[in-house]
């Protein structure tokens, strides 16, 4: 039984590491993609995952497998294709360590997953079902990865769904707040980012923009950066500050708290979670901000991913 099994992009990051000697900006080839984040993050603290998506038969996309094994995530679902090469992703950093993608998918294999290539002994055999808005933006992956949540949700899993919304992989704002907003019945466990909430409700109050959110979903997180999180169940709601640390940079640092925040809960029913008490949950939410925040003080996304041991430190002061 797989704690997570995550389902959409696995990519490459290619972030700066400074200037040639040229003048030149210099990348570094990095894995990276949200749901193969997370898959990671969890298998990184000791829980067990597994990954349903497409890669390009290229470098790319040997690299990217390999990654995924040498991390402790199970690759029965990861497929190669010939039709398109591995999507490529630059990062651009700004200042606190921010930034923002160029995408080289036009198309790229993570589009081309078709719905009777995804392994369903692998949700079969899943805790949670995890997937993200990047997989609902174009091409058969958005067929692919709808009819495996909703055969998930008939499984009776727990469906997590992290927003993750990339404005230029999507042909209009409108046509990403519709799928979203179609994908959004479906999660028992929903993340968003502040920005991600006030597109989704119009609210930028966390209080009354998580109320929009929770519909039928157990739980319901607001990624606030520096400003720590906010958390909304059926019985509380609140918010937790995160760790002062030297950030560097972003990169998957949303998919850090994630993973590790679906680690902490793997094994929990839906209404356990629904109902679990305020001081509960912020510890739990307390742990996956501690992941959030270390993952910034590496460069890249899965290379950044931070243990249990160095969590448990930051928590305790060390």
């Amino acid at each position: 039984m797989y704690d997570i099994v995550a389902i959409g992009e696995i990519l490459i990051d290619f972030t700066p590491t400074g200037r040639s000697d040229q003048g030149g900006q210099l990348f570094e080839q990095n894995p990276g993609g949200a749901p193969g984040n997370v898959a990671v993050a969890c298998a990184k603290l000791g829980g067990s995952a597994a990954f349903i998506g497409k890669v390009g038969r290229d470098a790319f996309g040997q690299f990217l497998k390999k990654t995924l094994e040498t991390n402790g995530v199970d690759t029965k679902g990861l497929i190669y294709t010939d039709d398109a090469r591995t999507t490529l992703a630059f990062v651009h950093l700004h200042e606190g360590g921010e930034r923002s993608f160029s995408f080289y998918r036009n198309p790229g294999a993570d589009m081309l997953l078709q719905p009777e290539e995804v392994d369903r002994s692998l949700i079969d055999n899943c805790r949670i079902f995890h997937f993200g808005s990047v997989s609902l933006s174009a091409g058969t992956a958005v067929d692919a990865t709808m009819k495996a949540v909703d055969y998930a949700r008939r499984c009776g899993k727990i469906v997590s769904f992290d927003v993750n919304y990339r404005k230029p992989l999507f042909p209009s704002e409108y046509q990403a707040v519709s799928a979203i907003n179609a994908a959004l019945p479906y999660a028992d466990i929903l993340k968003v980012s502040h920005e991600e909430m006030e597109l989704l409700t119009g609210e930028s109050d966390p209080v009354t923009g998580s109320e929009k959110l929770i519909g039928n979903a157990s739980l319901v997180l607001v990624s606030m950066g520096p400003q720590g999180a906010f958390y909304r169940n059926s019985k509380s709601y609140g918010h937790v500050g995160t760790f002062k640390v030297d950030t560097i940079d972003t990169t998957g640092a949303g998919d850090a708290f994630f993973g590790a925040l679906l680690y902490r809960i793997r094994g929990m029913s839906p209404e356990e979670i629904r109902n679990m008490d305020s001081s509960a949950l912020e510890e739990i939410v307390r742990f996956a901000n501690a992941a959030g925040a270390l993952s910034t003080m590496k460069k890249g996304a899965i290379p950044s991913l931070p243990s249990k041991a160095e969590i448990q430190a930051l928590l305790l002061g060390k």
